[in-house]
């Protein structure tokens, strides 16, 4: 099946958008992500395995879902993920299944709220995928923002602020980088960047080419 529905993707690619959102814990992603899902309903939202513990606001199969170390691996071994990687010591990936659903909804696209690790191999197989990174406006303000969450003890807070160095260096990864700074204007730039692919001209080519076809008016 991976290979199908990589197959699929790549020669669908120009109608069917897969946009990924991806930056340092904290920097605002999640709500970001959510502030695009509720405006544009017709973008599929994958929703990734996980094997950390559920947050007291997650539901199993609405934010990830929630599996075990054992049943993680042997999704991999079956080959059941486009991607998956480890972070902050728990295992995330992607499955096949999520693009295939959202391809048979017929969504718009689909919006990976993934790691580095994960767009660079989603990039790897689909290079026409979109890729958009949130940085934080200072590393000040990443740390304030970590601590204000009140979700992780003193030694999370300390391992995401030092993954968070590496997964900056990773930006040339991507197409895009906003700067959270004001929720409301990185929204704006995000909103900008969806909406501006939407119209990319080799998104846009077979409708105009059918409308040629179909609308020609001939010259006497």
């Amino acid at each position: 099946m991976s290979h199908d529905v990589l197959g699929e993707l790549r020669a669908g690619a120009e109608d069917f958008l897969l946009l990924i959102i991806s930056s340092p814990s904290g920097a605002g992603k999640t709500t970001l992500c959510n502030r695009l899902r509720a405006e544009f309903p017709a973008l599929a939202f994958s929703v990734s395995h996980t094997t950390r513990t559920p947050r007291s606001n997650e539901t199993d199969g609405r934010e990830y879902h929630f599996v075990d170390v054992g049943t993680f691996r042997r999704l991999v071994s079956e080959g059941a993920f486009a991607e998956w990687a480890e972070v902050h010591g728990n295992y995330y990936g992607t499955s096949f299944a999520e693009i295939e659903r959202a391809r048979e909804a017929n969504a718009s696209g689909i919006l990976f709220d993934i790691d580095y690790q994960g767009a660079r191999q989603i990039r790897a197989k689909v290079p026409e995928a979109v890729a958009v990174f949130i940085l934080p406006p200072s590393m000040d303000e990443l740390e304030r923002r970590l601590r204000g969450r009140a979700t992780d003890d003193e030694p999370t807070v300390q391992k995401r602020l030092s993954k968070a160095q590496k997964e900056i260096e990773n930006y040339a990864l991507f197409d895009y980088l906003v700067v959270n700074d004001d929720l409301d204007r990185a929204y704006d730039r995000l909103r900008s960047v969806l909406l501006a692919e939407s119209a990319r001209r080799a998104r846009k080519a077979l409708l105009a080419e059918g409308l040629l076809r179909h609308g020609r008016v001939s010259i006497p």
